[in-house]
């Protein structure tokens, strides 16, 4: 009976800890080919390892893929062989600071700018 792969685990910035001990090998994604990683893999074979479910939008908003209920288990290290592709927030402070009236007449001031990007990680030792 062939070996089962290890699942892959998708993170977030407040779950890059599992990154810790071993040698890791890392490389940035466009959504494109994060959604290519992620459509090869059945629902039952990915962990969610977030609970920020923005992150969970930002997947099928921004990355593409289609709505699947993935399993959620908090996991502490990644095993030799495993696979993982971190949904990553960059904020910046915004330059400026425009108000907007929301829905409900209260002045909303920006003050971030929000980027996301990918990153495909594999441990390999």
């Amino acid at each position: 009976m062939p070996e089962k792969k290890e699942p892959l685990l998708l993170l977030d910035n407040s779950t890059m800890y599992v990154v810790g001990a071993g040698d890791y090998h890392s490389t940035n994604l466009s959504f494109e080919e994060a959604k290519a990683i992620i459509d090869m893999y059945e629902t039952e074979d990915i962990l969610r390892c977030f609970t920020d479910r923005s992150i969970e939008d930002v997947l099928h908003e921004y990355v593409g893929i289609e709505r699947r209920d993935f399993a959620y288990k908090p996991v502490r290290k990644m095993r030799v062989g495993q696979d993982a592709i971190a949904i990553k927030l960059y904020v910046t402070k915004s330059e400026t600071q425009p108000e907007v009236e929301t829905e409900d007449g209260v002045a909303a001031k920006k003050i971030q700018n929000i980027y996301v990007y990918c990153q495909y990680i594999t441990r390999v030792s």
